[in-house]
């Protein structure tokens, strides 16, 4: 029986996004997301869900119900291993790892992700270097997700770190692309239209 931790607390309708599910299910994939018939098929697949700390189908019910704050900042949509298994296995189509993609972004966005928890804070860090310079050095973006995680546990990777560098496996310099200002053009320009699509989304609220 699956264990909805964190409900045996009061939840109030004001404290609810009654348009978290519609947002979520705007996005491409996310169309069947209000057709899901809480079967359950979902979290049976799931290799990871007696990991998570609520499972598929839990956060499908939650994001229909409203709990943005619990979705966005729960360790679930981390944990998925976008295996697929949950999206080929559903009885309504609906596409749940693309949603859990949507999830992460938002989370991500909006920065209620799980705090120290390495896999959003090395996507985080993935973003942020593809944003400054076009490029993903991969010795850099561990040691920035290991600061901001566990620093101790980059000491004890230091010496397998210095190996793969050793060997030409991992640089040290910072990688970047030429005309870097074309690619700030476009980041700016997609950031633009997310804030145009939120200042619309609360515009129709009531």
């Amino acid at each position: 029986m699956e264990k909805w931790q964190g409900w045996d607390k009061i939840q109030y309708e004001a404290g609810l996004d009654p348009h978290f599910g519609t947002k979520i299910a705007s996005i491409p994939g996310g169309d069947k997301l209000l057709a899901c018939i809480q079967c359950g098929t979902c979290s049976g697949v799931c290799p990871l869900s007696p990991y998570m700390d609520y499972t598929p189908r839990q956060i499908v019910a939650m994001i229909r119900a409203g709990f943005k704050a619990e979705v966005l900042s729960s360790y679930t949509t981390w944990l998925c291993a976008s295996c697929y298994s949950c999206t080929v296995e559903c009885p309504k189509e609906i596409k749940i790892t693309d949603v859990m993609y949507a999830v992460k972004r938002m989370a991500i966005q909006e920065g209620v992700y799980p705090k120290r928890f390495p896999t959003p804070v090395l996507a985080s860090e993935f973003f942020h270097s593809v944003e400054k310079t076009g490029r993903s050095t991969e010795s850099w973006l561990l040691v920035r997700m290991y600061l901001k995680t566990n620093p101790f546990k980059m000491l004890k990777q230091a010496m397998l770190g210095f190996n793969l560098w050793r060997r030409g496996r991992m640089g040290v310099g910072v990688e970047s692309i030429k005309r870097k200002d074309e690619l700030h053009r476009l980041f700016t320009a997609m950031e633009n239209e997310t804030r145009a699509e939120r200042r619309a989304g609360q515009e129709v609220r009531p």
